[in-house]
C-alpha cells in the first residue's frame, strides 16, 4: 500500500510539474503598442485562470511579418496560436498547418452568438474553419472638416465624379491632396476599390479563370489612382482601426467618415477584410490552445480587444453596446445598410494570395506612383498573376 501511495504521489507531482512547465507560444502579426498591451491584459486572464500556463507573446511587425513567419515557419519555430489575417489563411491552411476548429465550435458556448459573417469568413477554405475571426475591417472613407472647407467643397462626395473634383479642389491649396494612399501591406486595398468601382463590378475572375484586372474599367481606376502622392490631405479611406491614431491627433469635430463614393454604375465596392485566431496543427497544447483562443474570443474579450484595436467584433451583442453607437462609427454602419455599396471579399482563397497583396501589389503600385510603368502595364502584370493562380485553382478542384 505504501509503495502504491508513493507510486500515486509521485506521479501526481510529475503532473504538477509538467503543468507548470506548460508554455503556449502565440504570434501576433498586426501589431502596435496598444494592440499588444490589450493582448498582454487579456492573455493575463487565462494564465490566472490556467495555473501553471504561461503564453509567450512573439510580436511581429505588421510591415515584415509576412517574410519573418514564413522565416519561423521554414525554421521549425511553429507557435501554438497565431493571429490570422485573412490573406495569409490559404497559404496555411491548404498545406496542412492549421488545425480545424470545427470540433471546439461545435461545443462552444459562445457560437451560436456570433455573426453569420464571421463563421462564413471563418470558414473560407474547404468549408472549414482554419480561424476563428476576431473582427472585421471594413474600408470607409475619412474626410478633413477644415480642409473641405477652405477649398469649398461644400459637404463629403458620393460619387466618384464628386470625389475627383473635391480631390482636386483640395489640391490646388498650397501645401494640401486631396486624396493620401494607403501604402504598404494594406495599400492593395484602394487600388481594388477604385478599379472595382469604376468597372462597376467586383467580379476578379471570368469563367475560364483570367483575370478582369486588366479590362477597361478597371484600367480606368487605376489610372486615376496613380495620379495621387501623400501629403496633407483631405481624404483617407481606412478601417475602423485608424479611428485610435485619428482621434488621438485630432478633434472630432474636424473629422468624419462617410461611405466609399459610388461610380458610374451607381454602386461603390468596399473591400471588408478580416483577422483572426488559428491553431497551429503542429502544437502539442491543442485543447489548451483553444482555450486560449476562448479567452481572446468570448464576449468579453473580444469586445474588449475590438474597442482597443477598432475592429467591427464578431459578437451580436456588440451591436447593444454604446461604444458603437459613437458618430465615429456611422460611416461604417451606413456602409452595411446601403445595398448599393457591395462589401468585397479580395480572392482569399487563392495560395498565391500572400505574396501578391504583400509582395508584388507592393512592388508594382510603387512603380506605378513613380511613373516607372503605367498603370494599363500595372493592370497587365496583375491580370497575368492571378489568372495563372485562378486557373491553377480550378484545375486542381477537378
Amino acid at each position: 500500500m505504501r509503495k502504491l501511495i508513493t507510486a500515486t504521489l509521485l506521479a501526481t507531482l510529475m503532473a504538477g510539474s509538467a503543468l507548470a512547465d506548460t508554455k503556449l507560444k502565440l504570434v501576433e502579426v498586426i501589431t502596435s503598442p496598444e494592440r499588444t498591451e490589450t493582448l498582454k491584459s487579456i492573455v493575463a486572464r487565462f494564465e490566472q485562470a490556467n495555473p501553471g500556463t504561461t503564453v509567450e507573446i512573439i510580436s511581429l511587425p505588421w510591415g515584415e511579418a509576412f517574410q519573418k513567419f514564413a522565416t519561423m515557419v521554414s525554421a521549425g519555430e511553429i507557435p501554438d496560436v497565431m493571429e490570422m489575417p485573412d490573406t495569409w489563411l490559404s497559404l496555411y491552411a491548404n498545406n496542412g498547418m492549421l488545425e480545424s476548429l470545427e470540433p471546439y465550435l461545435e461545443k462552444w458556448e459562445h457560437t451560436p452568438g456570433l455573426t453569420e459573417r464571421a463563421l462564413e469568413l471563418g470558414r473560407d477554405v474547404n468549408d472549414t474553419a482554419y480561424m476563428l475571426p476576431y473582427g472585421f475591417y471594413l474600408r470607409a472613407m475619412f474626410y478633413n472638416k477644415k480642409l473641405l472647407s477652405e477649398a469649398g467643397v461644400a459637404e463629403p462626395p458620393k460619387t466618384m465624379d464628386d470625389f475627383v473634383k473635391a480631390s482636386e479642389a483640395v489640391s490646388k491649396l498650397p501645401g494640401k491632396s486631396g486624396y493620401c494612399l494607403r501604402g504598404g501591406p494594406g495599400g492593395l486595398n484602394g487600388w481594388v476599390m477604385f478599379g472595382a468601382t469604376m468597372a462597376g463590378d467586383n467580379k476578379f475572375f471570368n469563367e475560364d479563370g483570367t483575370s478582369t484586372m486588366n479590362s477597361e474599367g478597371w484600367i480606368k481606376g487605376l489610372t486615376w489612382l496613380a495620379g495621387f502622392y501623400s501629403g496633407t490631405c483631405a481624404f483617407l479611406d481606412q478601417d475602423p482601426d485608424a479611428l485610435i491614431a485619428i482621434a488621438q491627433r485630432m478633434k472630432p469635430e474636424d473629422f468624419g467618415v462617410t461611405t466609399m463614393p459610388k461610380g458610374p454604375s451607381g454602386k461603390a465596392f468596399t473591400t471588408i477584410g478580416f483577422a483572426g485566431w488559428s491553431i497551429l496543427a503542429a502544437s502539442q497544447n491543442k485543447d489548451l490552445s483553444w482555450k486560449l483562443i476562448e479567452t481572446l474570443e468570448g464576449p468579453e474579450g473580444n469586445i474588449e480587444w475590438n474597442k482597443r484595436t477598432g475592429a467591427l467584433p464578431v459578437h451580436k451583442s456588440a451591436e447593444k453596446d454604446p461604444f458603437y453607437a459613437s458618430p465615429q462609427f456611422k460611416g461604417w454602419f451606413d456602409e452595411l445598410a446601403d445595398k448599393d455599396v457591395v462589401l468585397t471579399v479580395m480572392p482569399t482563397y487563392l495560395e498565391e494570395f500572400a505574396f501578391f497583396k504583400d509582395s508584388l501589389a507592393i512592388k508594382t503600385t510603387q512603380e506605378a506612383l513613380l511613373g516607372d510603368i503605367t498603370p494599363e502595364e500595372l493592370a497587365n502584370q496583375w491580370a497575368d498573376y492571378l489568372t495563372k493562380a485562378q486557373q491553377k485553382y480550378l484545375a486542381n478542384k477537378k
